[in-house]
């Protein structure tokens, strides 16, 4: 009696699978994405320090000379304490080729300073001044804007309105209507541009493609004279969405 309950039980689920499988709703993916150029207004530079000498405390002692006239340059300048920082600091001895003798040829000694300009206008004049005021290295400049929401927001509705767009396209060929939205992800990238390297290396900065672009502010041109232009920096967003189809 028990053993025919079990076959019974089992047939009965072959027979609701057909019906659940034909309850799925027909669907349509796409994805898109788009970006959004606007100038910078905030600025971060990492600048560095190196000195060396054949006794420790005199490259620490120099080093420390050089990092003070940085700072003396930037306090003129009017950039405020809180948006200068030193952030990194080595000490490395240097050895003659011959590993077998142990006392250091030289010392080197590197510091390394951050610093946020508010006034993108300054740069030129900061880097210029810097370069006169004990720093030997730039390692990076970064542009950044303080509105990313904002504009990663303006982004976000913009790849919507194309994702929509894309899939009335695909609808309308088949011969199908758009449904409602079934599920839907997102993700960004942007809102900041570096270049530079610590300590040596190469450049490197970003592009994204997008499918979609809009200028959201004109500006981002040098003044007369100036060799440095902060130009535009790329905020996008893309979306992958799930419609229903009718």
């Amino acid at each position: 009696m028990f053993r025919r309950h079990l076959v019974a039980i089992a047939l009965l689920f072959p027979l609701s699978s057909p019906a659940s499988a034909d309850t799925a709703p027909r669907s349509v993916d796409v994805s898109a994405s788009a970006e959004i150029k606007v100038v910078p207004d905030v600025i971060l530079l990492d600048v560095g320090v190196e000195t060396r000498h054949a006794q420790l405390d005199q490259a620490k002692r120099s080093n420390d000379d050089n990092v003070a006239q940085a700072l003396a340059f930037l306090k003129r300048s009017g950039v405020p304490d809180k948006d200068v920082q030193t952030d990194f600091i080595s000490i490395e001895p240097s050895y003659h080729a011959d590993y077998s003798l142990t006392r250091p040829q030289i010392y080197i000694v590197r510091k390394s300073i951050g610093i946020k300009l508010s006034r993108i206008g300054d740069l030129e004049k900061v880097l210029t001044g810097l370069l006169s005021s004990g720093v030997q290295y730039i390692h990076g400049i970064e542009f950044r804007t303080t509105e990313l929401r904002k504009h990663r927001d303006a982004a976000r509705a913009l790849a919507v309105q194309a994702a929509k767009q894309k899939a009335d396209a695909l609808a309308a060929e088949l011969g199908v209507r758009r449904g409602p939205v079934l599920n839907v992800s997102e993700s960004y990238a942007g809102g900041w541009w570096r270049s530079g390297s610590r300590w040596g290396g190469g450049m490197s900065g970003g592009q994204m493609m997008q499918n979609v672009m809009q200028n959201s502010a004109g500006g981002g041109e040098s003044a007369d004279g100036e060799t440095l232009s902060v130009g535009q920096i790329s905020v996008s967003a893309s979306v992958s969405t799930r419609f229903a189809i009718e």
